[in-house]
């Protein structure tokens, strides 16, 4: 029994001194607020009024990724390199694909003669911007329910981004102070990004555009601004109009997958030449075939291959993702030319963690390989990596982790 009183009262301490701790690290923040934030959005004309508004009531999010306490180090938690990696094939779940058309095509139809002006004014397709808006937002239908000056609050003040989320967080008080978010408290997604597009504050200011012409940059509310906001984002990236953003390829055994990669290009025209085909039996346009394009084998050897133009990389530049390109992508081509899924499935890759990945990854970095750092995710250059170690040991590249792989790399 005093074994059980005692164990309870030393659960109570240690909560006790968490919340003590807590209590602390809440008042260092609310220093941090009026002694670091307060002056520099002072200094880009927020008012005092706006600022008390933004932050009435508002604690840290201890719940929120990535935070760094005060006093404390940032660590890389175990679960994270421990994690499955999720096979390429999931990301595009039948349902999502789905749905982003059907509705994707009812907002064609309902905004035809505005997306065509966006097309003419940025040269972006409406596809292409009917796709990023549904992948973002779900045409505006999905609930974004959190706090955003808690959120960049938190991130700017104890998060491993700190300098970029309080930047964010001044971005997004001069979007407060200049009436263009809706009244009531400002939401934003648990990283900070904003209304149907999901933009980051900064990206608020320098991107969205009054499509609507009613003096606000409404991306909360107003349809037209979403779609002239994306479209100006996509056209201020590099969006080269007339360009596809890719075409699904056919890609013979003899040209290795580890071609893949942006700093591999050639023209279409040399892909044709050595074997590539379009999976459709269509050639390539003409208009394409000068222009440069890109191997692109999210799955290496074990799902659909793309040769990407350009554009497929400002789509990157919306999202990092090479998958999330690929979905806006075919997406996209779903709505207008109602193509399906794609002609090679996904193959089922096995059970794979970040952690066997890494481990793949710092091997084929001894042997001279660029990875493009030890993560655990295969990007292209891990992919195209496992290619070339694959080739030289004189069997076929995949370019892909699999199973088996991890004891015969690091062997």
């Amino acid at each position: 029994m005093r074994w059980i009183v005692f164990a309870f009262c030393l659960t109570c301490l240690l909560t006790d001194a968490r919340a003590e701790d807590r209590s602390a690290v809440e008042g260092q923040f609310q220093i941090w607020l009026q002694e670091t934030v307060w002056p520099r959005a002072k200094a880009k004309g927020v008012s005092r009024l706006t600022m008390q508004r933004a932050f009435e009531g508002v604690t840290l999010n201890w719940k929120l990724p990535d935070l760094v306490p005060p006093g404390s180090i940032a660590k890389t938690p175990q679960q994270q390199k421990q994690a499955e990696f999720g096979a390429p094939g999931r990301y595009f779940n039948a349902n999502s694909i789905q749905g982003a058309t059907a509705v994707g095509r009812q907002m064609a139809r309902r905004h035809a003669n505005f997306l065509a002006q966006v097309e003419a004014e940025t040269g972006v397709p409406g596809r292409i911007i009917l796709a990023i808006w549904g992948r973002e937002s779900g045409y505006g239908q999905v609930a974004i329910r959190h706090d955003a000056f808690q959120v960049l609050g938190t991130k700017g003040f104890m998060s491993t981004r700190s300098a970029y989320f309080t930047e964010e967080l001044i971005a997004a008080l001069q979007i407060a102070q200049a009436g263009h978010a809706p009244p009531g408290r400002l939401k934003s997604s648990w990283a900070g990004a904003f209304g149907q597009p999901q933009f980051m504050p900064s990206n608020v200011l320098t991107y969205a555009v009054d499509g609507n012409r009613d003096g606000r940059l409404d991306i909360w509310g107003s349809t037209e601004d979403t779609i002239a906001s994306i479209g100006n984002f996509l056209s201020a990236h590099g969006w080269v109009a007339g360009r596809d953003w890719g075409f699904e390829v056919s890609v013979p055994a003899h040209v290795s997958c580890a071609l893949e990669g942006p700093d591999q290009g050639r023209s279409i025209q040399d892909w044709v030449d050595i074997g590539v085909t379009r999976v459709s039996g269509k050639p390539f346009p003409q208009h394409e075939l000068q222009g440069e394009g890109y191997l692109k084998m999210p799955a290496g050897r074990y799902g659909p291959a793309f040769i990407v133009t350009p554009n497929f990389y400002v789509l990157k530049d919306y999202n990092k993702s090479d998958l999330y390109a690929l979905f806006v992508g075919h997406v996209g081509d779903r709505i207008q030319f109602g193509v399906q899924d794609f002609n090679t499935g996904w193959d089922n890759i096995g059970t794979l963690y970040r952690s066997d990945i890494a481990a793949m990854q710092k091997s084929l970095e001894s042997q001279g390989h660029d990875v493009g750092g030890i993560d655990g995710l295969p990007g292209y250059k891990t992919r195209r990596s496992i290619g070339r170690w694959q080739e030289g040991k004189g069997q076929p590249p995949t370019c892909f982790p699999k199973q088996g792989m991890k004891a015969a790399l690091t062997q």
